[in-house]
C-alpha cells in the first residue's frame, strides 16, 4: 500500500474529523494512520481521486492547491490539451485551466506539476516560482463585526503585496511577501490584535519525499502554539442584527429572503421572538442592513452582547410603552361607542342629525387610524410594494374596510337599504385597540423569554483588579489584556479565564457547570470568567479575554441556538408564507358568497363576514409558536449546564430511544490509578513500574498518565525513550535502556507472538475487580501485568437507573476487555455491553444500532469518541466544556454527571411538547376561527361573529402562545442534585 500525507482545509473540529473517518471507512483497502484538523496520513490502494471526492462531498478540502500563471497557451485547443493531461493523472483531484492560469488541487509537488506543463510545450511564469511569497496564518481578536473585517481588508490592500486567502473575525490566512511581524504591525495599526500560530512546511519537499518513497521525519504541517493560548477551532463568521418592523411569520420569510440575496451570506436565521437575525458568512454588513430596509423593515448592528442587551431592552421598553399608550387611546374611543350600541343607542344613519354626529365620530376615528393605527397601514403599504402580504395587511384591510363602509353610509345613506345603514366605527377603534394591547402584552411576555441568557451575561463583571509592579488597580474589563496578573478577592467574580499562580480558595462554578459544590482551586488550576470566589484570595494570569472566555463562548452558543430552527419551525414558516394570501382569497370568497346568497341587507353581512375573516386569521401565533419555545428551552438548558448547538438537536433528542455510554470519563471519574502490579521475572514492582512509566512518557492516554503519576508518587526516576510508537486501540512500544518494551492488551501481545496464557488467572482476578489489566513485555517476553482502575462516579448508578426508568435502552461501549466491562456493567445494572472495541469501531457500533431501527444518543468525552458522536442522531459530550467538546457534539454537558444526559433528554422532550402545543393551538385557532368568522354557524345561531371579538381573539392567541412558551422557564428535572453529594 502507498502511504501519503496530505493537508486538510475547512476542517474545524473533531466532529469534522469523525465525519471524514466515517466516509473513508467505506473505501476498500484504505486505512487512516493519523488524522487531525490540519492533515491526514493514510495508507491505501484506492484511487486518490476517490479519497478527494469522499472528503469534498462532506464540505472539506484535501490536497495541495496551486495557482500557476501560464504562458504559451494561445487558444482553446491548448487549454484542452492541458486539461486532458490533468484528467489522466490520479494525483490531480480538480483543476481549472484558462489561457492565463492553471488552478490545480492534488497530491503532487509544484515542481512535478511544472514539469508536466513544460512537457506539453507550455511554460509556468518563472516569477511565480521565486520563493518570495509565503502563506501566513494568524489568530485575530478585537474584530466584532463585518465593518471591522472590511477595515482590515482595506489596510491589507493599502499595504500591497498581500493576497487575502481567508479573513474573518477570528483568523486571517494571507499570501504575502511581508514578514509575519510586518503583517502583525499592520493589524495592530488598524486597532486589532494578532498572533501567528500556523507554520506550513514547503509542500514540494513533503510530497516529493512521500511519492518517491523517502521517509518523512516530520509532518507536512507543524503547529506552533502562541505564548498565550492554545489554538482553538475556528468558527464561522457570525454577525447579529437587531430588527424592527416585523410582526408575523410572513415578515420573517421576507427578511430572510432579502438577506440571503446579499453577496457573501452563507445562511441566515431570523428570530421573530427576539427580533434578531444571525448571519453566517462574510457579507458587507451595510449592504445587509440596506437590503433589510429595502424590504420594508429596520435593522442595526449588534456589536456585542452588552450593546445588544441594552438596545434590546430599550426597544422592548419603548415598544411596550408605545403599544400600551396607543391601546389606551384606541380603547378610550372604542369602548364608549361599543357601550352606546350595547345599551340601546342607535348606530343607524336615519336623519341629518345622525349623519352629522356619526360624521364627527368618523373623523375622530380617522384621526385614530392615522396616528395610533398608522403603523398597520404603513407596513401594509410597504408589503404591497414588495408584492407580499403580512399580518398588517389583514388588519389594515379589515379596519379600513369597516371605516370606509361606515363613512360611505354617513355621506351617501341613500345608496343603501334602510336596514343596511349601520356604522362600524366602534369596530375599527376596538380592533386597533385590542390588537395593539395584545402586542403590548406580547412584548412584555417576550422580554421574559431570555432571562436565562441575561443572567449569564450578568455573570461577567465590568472591572478587574490588575496587579503591576506590586500595585493593585481596578480597571475596566476592556483594559485587561492576555498575560496580565489579576487579583481575585473573596466574594468577587472572576473577570476572565486564567490560571492560578498564587493562593488557594473555593470557587462556586454552579452558574456555568451546574455542579452544586464549590471547587477547590490552587496553583496551576484554571479559573473561568463569571464564577464566584467564596473564601481566599488568588493571583491568576489572564489567558482568554473578551469573546475568547468560556462564558463569552457559552453566551454566543446559546444565542445561536436560540435563533436556530428545528424542522417544526421550518414547517410553520412554509405554511406562513402562503397563509396570508390564502386568507385574503378566503375573505374575498366569503364576501362574494354573502353578497350574492346572503339575506338582506347583504352588503352588511358581506362586510362583517369578510372583515372578521381578515382580523381573526392574523398569523402572529403561528410565527411565535416555535421560536418562543426554542428561545426559552435553550436558555433553560444553559441554566442547567447544558449547551445546545441548535434547535434541531433538541427535536432529535426528544425522540431518542437508545443511549450509548462510553465507559472511561463518562461512567467513571476519568482519573485512573494503578491498583496492582504482577512481576514475572527478577524485577521488583517498583522496577516494573519504572520501566512501564518510562515507556508511557510518549503517550497521552489516560491510563498512561495513571502509570506516570504512580511512578512520580514513589519518587521513581524515568529513563529516556526512543522509537516510541502507538498502535491504535492496542497499546504502545518503544526502546527503553536499549531494551525493546511493549505495553498493551491481548491483541497487541498476539500481534507480536508473545505468550500470555500462563498468566490468565492473574488477568482474570484483576478484571474481576473492575480494573483494566495491561500486559508488559520486554524483548518479546512477558514480564508483568499492571492493573489500572478508574472508579465509578458516585452518581453513575442512579443516573443509569433514571434513564432506564425513562424507557431508554442503555448500552455501554468500551475498548476494555469483556471481563472488565462486564464487571462494571453488573455494578450499574447495564444489560447491553459492547467491549473490546477499537476507537474507529465505535462508529460502526452506532451504525449497527441505527440499522436495527434505534434512535441513538452517543455520550462520550468529545475527543476520542468524535466519530461516534458525529454519527449518532445526537452526540452528547461530557466534561467541563473544553474547546473541542463544545465543537464536537450537539449537546455539551458543563456538569460532569450522567444526570445531565437525562436532564438534556427530559428538557428536549418538554421543549418539543411545548412547540407542538403552541403549533396545535395556532393551527386549531385558525382552523376553527376562519370558518366561524366566515359564518358557518349563522344557520344555527342567526348571528355573525363580531369583528371586535375576532380582534380580541387574535390578540389573545398570541399572548397564549407566549405565555405557554414561558412555562418552560419553570421546567425542573426529575432529579435534583444536593449540595451534600460527593463530586
Amino acid at each position: 500500500m502507498n502511504t501519503i500525507t496530505l493537508p486538510l482545509a475547512n476542517v474545524h473540529c473533531m466532529n469534522c474529523v469523525g465525519k471524514i473517518r466515517s466516509a473513508l471507512a467505506q473505501l476498500p483497502d484504505c486505512q487512516i494512520i493519523d488524522i487531525n484538523t490540519k492533515q491526514i496520513t493514510l495508507s491505501c490502494n484506492s484511487p486518490l481521486k476517490d479519497i478527494y471526492q469522499k472528503i469534498k462531498i462532506l464540505g472539506y478540502q484535501v490536497g495541495f492547491n496551486y495557482q500557476l500563471p501560464l504562458s504559451g497557451l494561445s487558444c482553446g485547443r491548448c487549454v484542452a490539451k492541458v486539461e486532458n493531461a490533468f484528467s489522466q493523472r490520479d494525483d490531480i483531484f480538480s483543476y481549472t485551466v484558462t489561457k492565463q492560469q492553471a488552478d490545480v488541487t492534488g497530491a503532487l509537488s509544484e515542481q512535478t506539476l511544472t514539469d508536466l506543463i513544460s512537457s506539453l510545450g507550455y511554460q509556468v511564469v518563472s516569477d511565480y516560482l521565486q520563493p518570495t511569497a509565503h502563506t501566513l496564518t494568524f489568530s485575530l481578536s478585537g474584530l466584532s463585526c463585518g465593518r471591522c473585517v472590511a477595515k482590515l481588508t482595506d489596510k491589507f490592500n493599502e499595504a500591497g503585496n498581500i493576497e487575502i486567502i481567508e479573513l474573518d473575525k477570528t483568523h486571517a490566512k494571507l499570501l504575502t511577501t511581508h514578514s509575519a511581524s510586518d503583517v502583525i504591525a499592520i493589524i495592530t495599526d488598524a486597532g486589532y490584535h494578532a498572533e501567528q500560530f500556523l507554520t506550513f512546511k514547503d509542500p514540494n519537499t513533503v510530497v516529493s519525499n512521500v511519492l518517491e518513497g523517502n521517509e518523512e521525519t516530520e509532518p507536512a504541517l507543524t503547529v506552533e502554539h502562541s505564548q498565550s493560548e492554545a489554538i482553538k477551532p475556528t468558527t464561522n463568521n457570525v454577525q447579529q442584527l437587531l430588527l424592527s418592523g416585523m410582526t408575523c411569520a410572513s415578515c420573517v420569510a421576507s427578511v430572510e429572503k432579502a438577506i440571503k440575496q446579499v453577496a457573501g451570506v452563507e445562511s441566515v436565521n431570523v428570530n421573530l421572538a427576539e427580533r434578531t437575525a444571525l448571519i453566517a458568512g462574510s457579507p458587507n454588513i451595510e449592504q445587509v442592513i440596506q437590503a433589510v430596509k429595502d424590504a420594508g423593515y429596520g435593522a442595526e448592528v449588534s456589536e456585542d452582547e452588552q450593546t445588544r442587551r441594552q438596545r434590546q431592552q430599550e426597544q422592548n421598553t419603548q415598544t411596550f410603552k408605545t403599544h400600551l399608550r396607543n391601546a389606551f387611546i384606541a380603547l378610550s374611543l372604542g369602548v364608549p361607542m361599543m357601550a352606546w350600541g350595547v345599551f340601546g343607542g342607535s348606530m343607524m344613519i336615519d336623519s341629518t342629525t345622525s349623519q352629522l354626529a356619526w360624521g364627527f365620530v368618523g373623523l375622530i376615528t380617522l384621526l385614530l387610524l392615522v396616528t395610533v393605527g398608522k403603523d398597520f397601514y404603513i407596513n401594509s403599504w410597504k408589503a404591497f410594494k414588495h408584492h407580499r402580504a403580512t399580518m398588517d395587511t389583514l388588519v389594515a384591510l379589515g379596519t379600513g374596510a369597516a371605516w370606509l363602509f361606515s363613512m360611505l353610509v354617513v355621506l351617501k345613506p341613500d345608496m343603501f337599504p334602510t336596514a343596511a345603514r349601520h356604522v362600524y366605527f366602534e369596530a375599527t377603534a376596538m380592533i386597533i385597540g385590542l390588537i395593539t394591547l395584545g402586542h403590548a402584552l406580547e412584548a412584555r411576555a417576550r422580554s421574559q423569554t431570555s432571562k436565562a441568557l441575561e443572567r449569564l451575561i450578568d455573570l461577567q463583571p465590568q472591572t478587574a483588579i490588575v496587579v503591576e509592579n506590586g500595585i493593585e488597580t481596578e480597571r475596566p474589563l476592556s483594559d485587561v489584556k492576555s498575560e496580565m496578573i489579576l487579583r481575585l478577592r473573596p466574594g468577587a467574580k472572576v473577570a476572565v479565564d486564567g490560571v492560578v499562580i498564587e493562593g488557594n480558595t473555593y470557587i462556586d462554578e454552579s452558574m456555568l457547570t451546574g455542579e452544586p459544590l464549590a471547587v477547590h482551586k490552587q496553583t496551576g488550576d484554571k479559573v473561568r470568567a463569571g464564577t464566584i470566589n467564596q473564601q481566599g484570595s488568588l493571583l491568576f494570569k489572564a489567558e482568554h479575554i473578551g469573546s475568547d472566555t468560556m462564558l463569552a463562548r457559552i453566551i454566543q452558543l446559546v444565542r445561536q441556538a436560540q435563533s436556530s430552527k428545528p424542522a417544526l419551525a421550518r414547517l410553520a414558516d412554509t405554511i406562513s408564507s402562503i397563509f396570508v394570501p390564502s386568507v385574503m382569497i378566503i375573505a374575498i370568497i366569503t364576501a362574494m358568497v354573502w353578497y350574492y346568497f346572503g339575506p338582506a341587507p347583504s352588503s352588511v353581512y358581506m362586510l362583517v363576514a369578510a372583515t372578521t375573516v381578515l382580523i381573526i386569521a392574523c398569523p402572529c401565533a403561528l410565527g411565535l409558536a416555535t421560536p418562543m419555545s426554542v428561545t426559552v428551552g435553550v436558555g433553560r438548558a444553559a441554566e442547567l449546564g447544558i449547551l445546545i448547538r441548535d434547535a434541531e438537536a433538541m427535536q432529535q433528542a426528544a425522540n431518542i430511544d437508545t443511549v450509548v455510554l462510553d465507559k472511561t470519563g463518562t461512567l467513571t471519574e476519568g482519573k485512573p490509578q494503578v491498583v496492582s502490579i504482577h512481576s514475572y521475572n527478577n524485577l521488583s514492582e517498583d522496577q516494573l513500574l519504572q520501566l512501564t512509566a518510562s515507556l508511557e512518557q510518549g503517550s497521552e492516554h489516560p491510563l498512561a498518565n495513571a502509570i506516570i503519576q504512580s511512578a512520580k508518587q514513589k519518587g521513581l526516576t524515568l529513563s529516556p525513550i526512543s522509537d516510541f510508537a502507538t498502535t491504535a486501540g492496542m497499546g504502545v512500544s518503544g526502546i527503553v535502556n536499549t531494551q525493546s518494551v511493549i505495553l498493551g492488551n491481548e491483541k497487541l501481545m498476539d500481534k507480536h507472538n508473545i505468550e500470555i496464557s500462563n498468566v490468565q488467572d492473574d488477568f482474570d482476578r484483576i478484571a474481576a475487580q473492575g480494573a483494566t489489566p495491561v500486559y508488559l513485555a520486554q524483548n518479546n517476553q512477558l514480564i508483568g501485568i499492571i492493573g489500572i482502575s478508574d472508579p465509578l462516579r458516585s452518581d453513575s448508578l442512579s443516573a443509569v437507573k433514571r434513564m432506564q426508568d425513562m424507557g431508554l435502552t442503555v448500552v455501554m461501549l468500551t475498548g476494555d476487555s469483556h471481563k472488565t466491562a462486564q464487571v462494571i456493567a453488573n455494578k450499574l445494572g447495564i444489560n447491553d455491553v459492547v467491549a473490546d472495541v477499537l476507537p474507529d469501531g465505535k462508529a460502526a457500533q452506532i451504525k449497527q444500532l441505527q440499522q436495527q431501527g434505534k434512535r441513538v444518543a452517543m455520550v462520550g468525552d468529545g475527543i476520542n469518541d468524535a466519530p461516534a458522536l458525529a454519527l449518532a442522531e445526537v452526540g452528547i459530550a461530557m466534561g467541563s466544556g473544553t474547546d473541542v467538546a463544545i465543537e464536537s457534539a450537539q449537546f455539551t454537558l458543563m456538569r460532569h454527571s450522567l444526570h445531565g444526559v437525562a436532564d438534556a433528554l427530559e428538557l428536549s422532550k418538554a421543549t418539543l411538547r411545548n412547540m407542538k402545543e403552541n403549533l396545535f393551538g395556532a393551527f386549531i385557532y385558525n382552523s376553527l376561527g376562519i370558518p366561524v368568522a366566515a359564518g358557518v354557524l349563522y344557520p344555527l345561531t342567526g348571528a355573525l361573529l363580531s369583528p371586535v371579538i375576532a380582534g380580541a381573539a387574535m390578540a389573545l392567541s398570541s399572548i397564549t402562545v407566549v405565555t405557554n412558551a414561558n412555562r418552560l422557564r419553570l421546567f425542573k428535572p426529575s432529579y435534583q442534585p444536593q449540595a451534600t453529594e460527593e463530586k
